[in-house]
């Protein structure tokens, strides 16, 4: 569930601050309201720097009711880039407009101001250059895909082009529901392209690599492993297959390793959910595997990373096993579509 921290500096911004909250809440946003005035019980008990630096950090968007100003000058000391910034979104307390002001695309600012202007009914008000032209907005669509944007460079490269109204190629190596936006063409090539794979693929001379965040590492090994020796293993595994470490979304392993300190912080240092299954549940999973008598008297069942990796994803092996240092690692993934819905030309 994303979470919004609300602030409102009047006593009619905060009763406009309520009202989004309800309205964001019924679309499944955590909303927590704060009020910037001496009047309220809800006042912040510090300064306004302390309650923006900690929602920078706890929350997916802030959004402030009062003037645009004061969000400027708060807000810039701890501004990271654009691919960590939260959302933040200005509501003049009058209710009249919803700025998107920080993280259009990629923290979702321009779909957040837009949908706060349907429950106020305020005027949204989106200055992004794709938006302002009525332009497909390739790392807005992306999130919205669960796609990795590989580097932000080549993102730029194709709102450019299209821009310029010259054309972006695409590529998908996934099945592709609805027709591409205006300005994009399906092509093998050519100066600037998007191209959707869990591969490092790279067909067009710029080239946009989108990855799907869909697969689920199969994890065993040693007991007392650390964290940095799973991690070396885990990049030679995908330096050797060509496979995107980005498509990873979490891991998987047997019970057993559930007290296995090095796994869990190779996890949280990562942002990897991490699953455990029984022997008897990932014995239960059908395939074929790289079966290992020692494994099966150790764990108990004689495959741990290529079977939880495929009860974990509901997929098909996308990385058979690989071992390194105590360490085995494989992948799998479920069946994955990119859909063009017709939203990126109706903005």
């Amino acid at each position: 569930m994303s979470r919004a921290a609300l602030i409102a500096f009047s006593a009619r911004g905060e009763a406009l601050a309520e009202k989004i909250a309800r309205g964001l809440s019924q679309n499944g946003w955590d909303c927590r309201v704060a009020v910037a005035r001496k009047e309220s019980p809800r006042r912040i008990p510090g300064s306004l720097s302390e309650w923006t630096r900690a929602a920078f950090s706890a929350a997916q968007a802030l959004i402030f009711v009062g003037a645009a100003g004061i969000a400027v000058r708060v807000v810039a000391p701890y501004l990271r880039g654009k691919d960590r910034d939260p959302a933040v979104v200005v509501v003049d307390d009058g209710g009249k407009f919803a700025v998107s002001l920080l993280s259009g695309h990629l923290g979702g600012a321009n779909r957040l101001a837009r949908k706060i202007a349907r429950i106020t009914g305020a005027v949204p008000v989106v200055t992004t250059a794709t938006d302002s032209a009525g332009l497909f907005s390739v790392d807005e669509w992306a999130k919205g895909q669960n796609l990795a944007i590989c580097t932000l460079k080549e993102a730029k490269a194709v709102s450019a082009a299209l821009l310029d109204g010259r054309p972006v190629g695409f590529q998908s190596d996934f099945p592709v529901l609805g027709p591409p936006p205006r300005g994009l063409q399906y092509a093998e090539g050519g100066p600037v392209g998007i191209c959707v794979s869990l591969r490092e693929n790279r067909k067009f001379d710029t080239t946009l690599l989108l990855v799907p965040r869909i697969a689920v590492l199969g994890i065993g090994c040693r007991r007392g492993i650390a964290a940095g020796d799973i991690a070396a293993a885990v990049r030679g595994a995908f330096a050797r297959s060509g496979i995107s470490i980005r498509c990873v979304a979490g891991v998987c392993s047997v019970s057993l390793k559930r007290d296995e300190p090095g796994l869990a912080e190779f996890c949280r240092s990562r942002g990897f959910s991490l699953r455990f299954f029984s022997p008897e549940e990932l014995g239960r999973v059908p395939g074929e595997f790289s079966g290992s008598p020692f494994v099966r008297r150790v764990t108990g069942v004689d495959n741990v990373c290529e079977r939880s990796a495929v009860l974990g994803s509901g997929g098909r092996l996308i990385l058979k096993k690989q071992a390194e240092n105590g360490v085995t690692v494989a992948a799998a993934a479920p069946e994955y579509h990119v859909v063009f819905d017709g939203e990126e030309s109706r903005r």
